[in-house]
């Protein structure tokens, strides 16, 4: 079987190719969106922005496709050449035959503002240009296809492992840094996460497996299993003061958390005029992250995630391991800026 991953030094590509590798069946070609490879077996290729690299011809029987950049600040020109344009890259490599395991994410089916919105009521571009990708792969690849969406991804469920700290892992340097003095969300919003091995497997077994003869979609996630947001804090916080208190370090405050509403009503208008520029916008990419996390409704999955508040308290340990000054950090307050009054007049 001769299998390509796209993206495969990223979080969710380097545990799908372990994943394969371990099933005795490893890609003949790993590609990453980066002008140099430090891997031998990684083959460097700026998707959609350069020729097909020699090698990458010929029929590939399966393309799982998971590279894609997961920033939330991306405008619509950069999500599209961001994630659109390298799709459209694969497509190119793909056959009448080939199945193409394309890898989305589950919020393009999660709850959306008003259609007026900058993003068609997705609440970032990277949101948008996903459910973008989804219409372009349904419309223009000829042959078998499954989508995988995952919801946030944390490390693995045996021993919290991850390719790289992003997403979730925000929370975890907010908290200890202490930028989160509140958390903004429903304390009874539903929060999905799920270990990186779970998402890869999914992802293997639908490359391993027979292909489909209709399009299908596989959702990794608890569903109503999953975390509430203040099970999630709860859980995080509990983890990491573990770890502080087996290092001698005083333990972190569980934060308030704030209602969305009154958060842009009344906080926001505040952290605007009284904290630093750095606080300012850190705490606004904070709040960001938790409308992920405050679902009123969960997915529904077709690859369920059991006990995500293990999978957490295991990501967060190893995540304090491997970060330690970070996991031991003493808190800072929030500083007020102060303003100066005007000098008095000469008379």
């Amino acid at each position: 079987m001769r299998i390509l991953v796209t993206g495969a030094t990223g979080v969710i590509g380097t545990e799908t190719v372990e994943t394969l590798r371990a099933a005795h069946v490893p890609p003949h070609a790993l590609v990453r969106t980066a002008r140099r490879a430090t891997d031998a077996g990684i083959v460097p290729w700026t998707l959609g922005g350069s020729p097909v690299p020699a090698g990458l011809g010929g029929h590939w029987d399966v393309i799982v496709h998971t590279a894609a950049s997961t920033r939330w600040t991306m405008t619509r020109t950069e999500a599209l050449a961001a994630n659109v344009a390298p799709l459209r890259a694969v497509l190119a490599l793909a056959g009448r035959d080939t199945h193409l395991v394309h890898v989305s994410t589950a919020y393009v089916a999660g709850e959306r503002g008003a259609a007026a919105t900058e993003f068609d009521g997705y609440r970032n571009g990277y949101e948008w240009s996903k459910a973008v990708c989804e219409e372009v792969v349904r419309e223009e690849h000829p042959g078998p296809l499954t989508i995988v969406r995952p919801p946030l991804v944390v490390g693995r469920r045996r021993d919290g492992r991850i390719a790289r700290f992003s997403g979730p892992y925000t929370l975890l340097h907010a908290l200890v840094s202490g930028l989160a003095a509140v958390v903004v969300g429903d304390p009874d919003g539903f929060a999905e996460i799920s270990p990186v091995d779970e998402v890869a497997r999914a992802i293997a077994d639908a490359a391993l497996g027979a292909p489909p003869r209709a399009s299908r979609t596989e959702i990794v996630a608890a569903g109503l299993a999953s975390l509430r947001l203040a099970t999630l804090i709860e859980v995080t916080c509990t983890a990491l003061n573990t770890f502080r208190a087996a290092h001698g370090a005083p333990a972190i405050a569980r934060p308030p958390i704030v209602p969305p509403d009154t958060w842009t009503r009344f906080f926001l208008p505040l952290a605007d005029r009284c904290l630093s520029p750095f606080q300012s916008e850190a705490v606004k990419l904070l709040a960001m992250f938790q409308s992920y996390t405050s679902m009123a409704t969960p997915f529904t999955p077709t690859y369920p995630v059991r006990d995500p508040a293990d999978a957490m308290t295991t990501a967060v340990r190893h995540w304090a391991a491997r970060k330690p000054r970070l996991a031991l950090a003493e808190p800072r307050p929030w500083t007020l800026l102060t303003h100066n009054p005007s000098p008095p007049q000469s008379p």
